[in-house]
């Protein structure tokens, strides 16, 4: 299920990163849940692919994210 607001994100996501890591987590999820529409694991991709997105500009210091 596609997210409209980042408030609409679950909350694991909501809590650990910082308001622009959850924009583009949330618009890479979006993006990817569209795309892989038909596949079983729709969800489970769209969240991998989001994950990897915020990756590319953020990094996990300890228990923070921060951008690179």
């Amino acid at each position: 299920m596609p997210y409209a607001t980042n408030s609409d994100l679950p909350p694991s996501v909501r809590h650990a990163l910082p308001q622009h890591a959850q924009d583009i987590y949330r618009e890479a999820f979006n993006h990817a849940f569209k795309a892989h529409a038909g596949d079983p694991r729709q969800e489970e991709v769209a969240h991998r692919i989001a994950w990897a997105a915020v990756k590319r500009s953020y990094v996990k210091i300890g228990d923070r994210w921060t951008p690179r």
